[in-house]
């Protein structure tokens, strides 16, 4: 018997439908509606109560509970209606079984990739992370793909394969970061007095942490200046104030103590000979 054949025998004529089994269908959405929500309050605040759950797991679990309890209750109003739910099934089988051959694949890899990510939590909600390429703080993890919002408050939607098979750089698991700010001095300034200015401009600032001490490393002998880092580390929620302010107190600090900061330059050597 072919799929619509199948689909055929499930359909009621709409002269066979009565007006009491209309009635009585529309009764039971309603209350199977309310019903459904209740169910996934309940749900959600049983998760809430278990404290080792952390927040992604839950909304995942939530949301997987929801799609899963919707088709039940539309299962249950096709049969109000008297249609054959169990041909249905068998229908919705078969098309299932034929959208699979055509790259069902797919959502099958992507919903698996969704269980793993919410298991094993290489990210989570609230994070600052870099998938494939494209950074933002995690919004949540659905069944089918991971929701990020970027810093310019566009929103992207990333299928959970591509989280699952990329590498994950997470800005904000850890508690502390290391902020580096990168600055250039003529070969003709004191690079001693250099190297103290700097020192002392990041144990000047507040959100920079004693421990490890902040340190300056002569990271490069550049074409038109010497390459200095300057490297301290924060609190992860401080790391761009800290940044920001370095980098513009840095400016300030080496111009008050007569460090030059060279613009790049070229000498070029003509041959008046020729």
């Amino acid at each position: 018997m072919e799929i619509v054949d199948i689909l055929n025998t499930t359909t009621v004529p709409l002269s066979e439908i009565t007006l009491e089994q209309v009635v009585l269908a529309v009764i039971v959405a309603v209350i199977g509606w309310i019903v459904v929500r209740v169910l996934i309050s309940a749900f959600t605040k049983a998760l809430s109560r278990v404290s080792h759950l952390p927040e992604l797991v839950i909304e995942f679990l939530v949301r997987f509970l929801s799609v899963l309890l919707y088709v039940i209750l539309v299962l249950v109003v096709l049969a109000t209606l008297g249609v054959d739910v169990s041909s249905v099934v068998l229908g919705l089988s078969a098309v299932i079984g034929l959208i699979l051959g055509f790259g069902l694949q797919d959502t099958i890899t992507n919903l698996a990739a969704g269980v793993w990510v919410a298991a094993l939590r290489p990210i989570d909600k609230g994070e600052f992370v870099e998938i494939n390429g494209i950074s933002g703080t995690v919004a949540s993890v659905g069944i089918m793909a991971t929701e990020l919002v970027k810093a310019d408050n566009t929103y992207i939607t990333i299928p959970n394969s591509l989280v699952w098979g990329s590498p994950v750089i997470n800005s904000s698991r850890m508690d502390t970061r290391r902020v580096e700010v990168k600055v250039g001095i003529a070969y003709d300034s004191d690079l001693d007095l250099a190297i103290r200015v700097a020192t002392d401009l990041m144990a000047a600032n507040e959100a920079v942490l004693p421990s490890p001490k902040p340190a300056v490393v002569v990271s490069e002998l550049g074409d038109s200046s010497v390459n200095l880092s300057l490297r301290a580390w924060t609190e992860t929620p401080d790391y761009w104030r800290v940044r920001g302010d370095l980098t513009r107190d840095i400016l300030r600090a080496f111009r008050e103590n007569g460090v030059e900061i060279p613009f790049p330059q070229v000498d070029v050597h003509l041959d008046r000979t020729q």
